[in-house]
């Protein structure tokens, strides 16, 4: 009996020191919890860049001219990741619309924050896309009537929130003309791209199906500078975007023009007219993303030394994502095997660029630098009072230099 109560109290006896351990990290992985979740109040539209670059890359991945063994399975991995990331994003935007009431209303109506509403709309756009590389080829039937579904919605869907965004953005006395930077392009962005989510899938279609489709891409795909503050700057590269995905839906119509009306005549001749059109025009329409890339590049590299990491630092990314898919196509379209290897050397630089995007995504975080009070995008920033911008003279100021 005695043995038993001995064994039971030893049973029951516990460290003083282990409750202390115990009460010490407590605290400290709560505190940690807490204050993580304090910060997404600050989680702005501007997170999507995220997975709307990855979802770039990985339709990249899918479209490149001279390939090798497992590339589409690398192609597959970061396509997977793209809709992991997507979702957490996802996740995280709801809380803080959920945890902060009001930030929702706020965030549609900011002069900053608003614009990159798009972004969200336009990782969509990826994903969809990405389904006609990585999908449709590995499932049945049922996969391309969701396409087509999906294609219409987000058709209808981009077009209302940019007529909507617009209208409410323009008549905010918040947003003015002076700070206009090419991220007001965004809120139209994503509608322009329902171009290239139909060039992507027609081809899988049904010749009745697919012809509205095209018809209703290149429809969206027709819409579509003084220099910003130093931070704004890789916002500059949103303007490569839309020629360059004009030119590759201009490419892909031609190239998947369904073979079954004989409406302009034989249909083999049809094509091949239209892919001569198609080809001359992208490659004039694609100068014009050059000449935009040229003039962002320069831009970026004149305030190098300025730059901290922003959420717009993905837009290094996503555009010239359409710039070298096109490049690739007009190399296939031309078979070009150096204008194919031009693309495939560009692809492997965007790699690179958002490795690096990424690991500064990563270090922001970790220092402060993003998520935080006053860091973000919900922050209104006038972008005519910095450093880089000459003062405006007035009548007085120019007549005494005369």
């Amino acid at each position: 009996m005695g043995q038993e109560q001995e064994s039971s109290s030893s049973s029951s006896y516990e460290d003083p020191r282990d409750n202390a351990d115990a009460r010490k990290g407590q605290p400290h992985w709560d505190g940690f919890a807490s204050e993580s979740l304090a910060r997404l109040e600050h989680f702005t539209w501007a997170n999507y860049t995220f997975p709307m670059s990855t979802g770039g890359l990985a339709l990249l991945l899918a479209e490149q001219g001279i390939t090798f063994p497992g590339l589409q399975t690398i192609g597959k991995i970061v396509y997977i990741f793209d809709l992991v990331i997507f979702t957490l994003v996802t996740a995280a935007i709801t809380y803080r619309f959920v945890k902060f009431p009001g930030t929702l209303k706020a965030s549609v109506t900011h002069p900053t924050e608003a614009l990159f509403l798009g972004t969200s709309t336009l990782s969509l756009a990826s994903i969809i896309s990405g389904i006609a590389r990585y999908g449709i080829p590995s499932c049945g039937p049922w996969l391309v009537t969701t396409y087509r579904v999906l294609f219409w919605m987000y058709f209808f869907v981009t077009f209302a929130i940019a007529v909507g965004q617009y209208s409410l953005l323009f008549t905010s006395p918040l947003l003015r003309i002076q700070d206009m930077t090419p991220a007001w392009d965004l809120p139209i962005f994503p509608f322009m791209l329902s171009g290239t989510v139909a060039s992507t899938g027609a081809a899988s279609q049904p010749p009745d199906e697919a012809l509205p489709m095209i018809v209703g891409g290149l429809t969206a795909q027709g819409l579509g500078m003084g220099f910003p503050s130093p931070n704004s700057r890789p916002g500059m590269f949103i303007a490569v975007g839309p020629p360059s995905f004009t030119s590759l839906a201009l490419i892909g119509f031609a190239n998947d023009f369904p073979v079954h009306y004989n409406y302009f005549g034989p249909d083999n001749l049809t094509v091949q007219v239209l892919r001569v059109l198609a080809t001359s025009t992208s490659i004039f329409i694609w100068s014009l993303s050059l000449w935009f890339f040229c003039i962002s590049v320069v831009a970026n590299l004149a305030v190098r030394k300025q730059l901290t990491f922003h959420l717009n630092w993905y837009a290094y990314v996503f555009p010239n994502v359409g710039f070298t898919i096109t490049t690739i196509a007009i190399g296939k379209n031309l078979q070009s095997r150096g204008v194919m290897a031009v693309g495939s050397a560009m692809t492997l630089l965007l790699i690179a660029m958002w490795i690096f995007v990424f690991v500064h995504h990563v270090k922001a975080l970790v220092n402060r630098e993003i998520l935080f009070e006053g860091k973000d995008e919900d922050v209104y920033v006038d972008e005519k009072k910095h450093a880089h911008v000459k003062p405006m003279k007035s009548g007085i100021d120019m007549e005494k230099e005369a």
